[in-house]
Parts: C-alpha cells; structure tokens; sequence
C-alpha cells in the first residue's frame, strides 16, 4: 500500500487502536493481530506522477464508497481464530482504512462474533453484541463515524472522517420475526442481504442446488425492509431468489460483492440475466475482492487488480457506467486461510474444481488500504473523471437516495 499523496483529503486519523478504554489481557483476551499495512508485498498500479495526482484529486473531491467490506483486524495466527471469535473484542482497522481513500464504506457485522465463521450460526444475540461492541469502540475516537444518513456520508467527507454503515450479510437473524428489521433498522443497520450462501425464512441461497425463490414471509420482510429504508442485497442469493427480489422490491436492490459469472463460473458470482435485471431496476453490482471470487478463466496463476477489473469492465459493457461500482470484501488478515479453518467452509464457492484455485490474496487489492489502486487504473484506462466519480461513489449515493428514503 501506499501513502495517501499531500493533495489527498486531510484526515482527522491519529493513531487510535480499539478499546483504549480496556486493559489488554484482563478485559479481554491479547491475540497477535495481522498487519493492517503491508502484510503482503505492496502493489502500487503503474501511474506518472500526473496520474497519480489526478487519482488523488479525483478522491479528495468525490466521496468514494465501499458497498462492503470488513473492517476487522484478524489474528495474525489462525489457529487462534475460535478463541478470538469467542473473545468478541474485534479491533478496527484504522490505519489500514486511513490509507483506503474512502469516505464511507459498508461495514458488515456478524463476522468474527461468533456468526458466520463460528459453529454457532447467525444467532441473533451474537449479532446484537457483536453491533454494539463496535459501536463502543467508535463511540471513543472520531475518524470512524457511523453512516445511517446520506448526510453522514457527505458530513464525513467533508471532516475528514470514514462514514462506517452497518450492514449484514443475511437477514437470517431475524428467522421468522418482521420486527427484528425494525430493531436492525434502530441500531443503525442499513444494508441486509437476504441470504448468505444457505437457505433461510426468506429464499434460497447461491449453494443451494435446488432455488425455490422468495417466499412469502420473504416478501413481506422485502416490504418492511422498503418501509423502513434498508437497502437489499442479493450478493449470496441464488438466482431465482435474486430476480424475484429485484422484481418485488420497490426500491432499488444492489449485488453489494460479486462478479460475472460470464468470466467466472462459481455460484457465488452472477449470471448476466441477474446483472442486468438489478441495473433495469436501478441497482448497482459491486465489483469483489475477495481471493478466489473474481478470477478470469483461463488465468489461473495469479488474481490481481487486473482480473479484478476485468469484471468491472465486463459489468459496465453489459450494463452501463451507472449499473457498477465496488464492494472489495476485504480485511485485515489472511482471507484466503480463513477458508481452511474448521468453520470457514461457508466461506468458499462451493465450487469444488474452482476451491482448488483460490489464490493467497489478490495482488493490488489485498486489503481496503489498496483502494486507491481503483482510482489509478481507471485513470490509466481512459475513464473520465466523471465516470470515476460515478463508478467510486456517485452510482452508490443515487442508490441510496432511492433505498434510504423508506
């Protein structure tokens, strides 16, 4: 990664670390967390100096936003991954997100709870304590704020600050109770997928081999959801269930991290009838980072920005420059080693040919830190600064106009 360049937006970041407030070791369990700076060898895009001043200018005056991500700080070892899920003290990555160049990003809660990558399942008093542990944390600093606004995001740009927006992957938690969105909504949830990989109350999942589609207490959810002013996300849906809750939501529905399955065909990344059905409708897809998600048959040796941008460019000849932007799903650790611990197997595709070549990391966008990567190839590739203001930023805040106004 690579310092943010003088002309970049000054940030109020001072080197705040979670849980000052805490004493390491008593109050909760001391792990050996990753590096959030060049834990791999950094991967600066080839720019001219003048490209990389216009990449910089291009951020300091347009709000770029990450439809998701994960801002948690994993442990360097893995092995230690159940006793830290179990510890609950998720660290943010301040300084890795202070390299990033956003002025927002989805965060999504209910990984590294005891959720997703637990035994345990989404239960939803992990993902209540899990939304509030984080929130105390950013209750003692302020860089990080919470987004639940479209005047949050604009406000933080303006500070210097990272508007953080609370999502979840699934809305699993909720199992068969309407008013658990209300009580999402309350502690500031803005984003909820409607399934992650599996089945739920809602529809069916993109591992599922079977997809019966939304069901009927998945309407009515899509029908709160639109009241309440959530934004839907299909990125783990299968296909039937993410067309039928694009042609039933009344706003617009985003793919927060996929690619085309055109390029790439696991289940986890879209067909080109799903893509385009979300753009019809006003929605947007987010491009993804994570290892193994947006490789390019027959390109199997290595998965870099350039494979990653492959999909972008792929995605915007489908649909348009206003139909894509980015959701990078990245954080600060081995992702890739988290696929082989005892719970990750939600993790993988479940594309077993294409499980076998899920690379280390992706060169260039290893972590949310190498978001200005984005900006520089775009630049290099003859995009106009409208354009990448639209596909960084502009295309999630139209989104969010519509979704957002319940």
């Amino acid at each position: 990664m690579t310092d943010p360049a003088p002309a970049g937006r000054p940030l109020r970041f001072a080197g705040y670390r979670s849980y000052p407030y805490l004493e390491r070791g008593r109050d909760y369990r001391a792990f050996e967390l990753s590096a959030e700076v060049d834990r791999v060898p950094p991967h600066r895009v080839d720019v001219s100096d003048a490209q990389e001043a216009r990449a910089w200018r291009i951020l300091a005056t347009n709000p770029a936003i990450s439809l998701h991500d994960h801002l948690e700080v994993y442990p360097a070892n893995l092995a230690e991954a159940d006793d830290w899920v179990r510890d609950a003290h998720p660290f943010t990555g301040y300084e890795g997100l202070a390299r990033s160049g956003l002025a927002a990003a989805f965060e999504n809660f209910g990984d590294g709870t005891a959720t997703i990558t637990s035994k345990s399942g989404w239960k939803w008093s992990d993902v209540i304590h899990d939304i509030g542990i984080r929130y105390a944390d950013w209750a003692h600093q302020d860089f990080v704020v919470r987004g639940e606004r479209i005047e949050d995001i604009r406000l933080a740009f303006a500070n210097g600050q990272v508007a953080l927006i609370g999502a979840l992957e699934a809305a699993t938690p909720i199992e068969n109770e309407l008013d658990r969105l209300d009580v999402l909504y309350g502690f500031g949830i803005r984003m909820l997928g409607v399934t992650y990989s599996e089945s739920n109350a809602l529809g069916s999942g993109c591992r599922e081999t079977t997809d019966g589609g939304l069901t009927g207490f998945g309407r009515r959810a899509l029908e709160r959801m639109n009241r309440l002013g959530i934004l839907i996300d299909v990125s783990h849906a299968g296909d039937r269930t993410s067309l039928d809750t694009i042609r039933a939501s009344t706003a617009p529905v985003c793919i927060s991290h996929s690619g085309a399955r055109e390029l790439w065909p696991i289940s986890k990344c879209k067909p080109d009838d799903v893509i385009r059905a979300c753009a019809d409708r006003g929605g947007v897809i987010g491009i993804e980072a994570a290892p193994g998600t947006t490789m390019v048959r027959p390109d199997l040796v290595e998965a870099s920005i350039e494979t990653f941008m492959r999909h972008f460019q792929y995605c915007v000849d489908l649909v348009g420059i206003d139909g894509v932007t980015f959701g990078p799903d990245t954080f600060f650790g081995d992702h890739a080693g988290t696929y082989h611990t005892p719970q990750g197997a939600l993790l993988v595709s479940g594309d077993s040919e294409y499980d076998d070549v899920i690379p280390d990391y992706v060169v260039g966008l290893e972590n949310v830190g190498d978001f200005p990567n984005i900006v520089r190839w775009l630049v290099t590739h003859g995009y106009t600064d409208d354009e990448i203001a639209k596909v960084i930023g502009g295309n999630t805040l139209r989104v969010l106009e519509q979704a957002w106004a319940g």
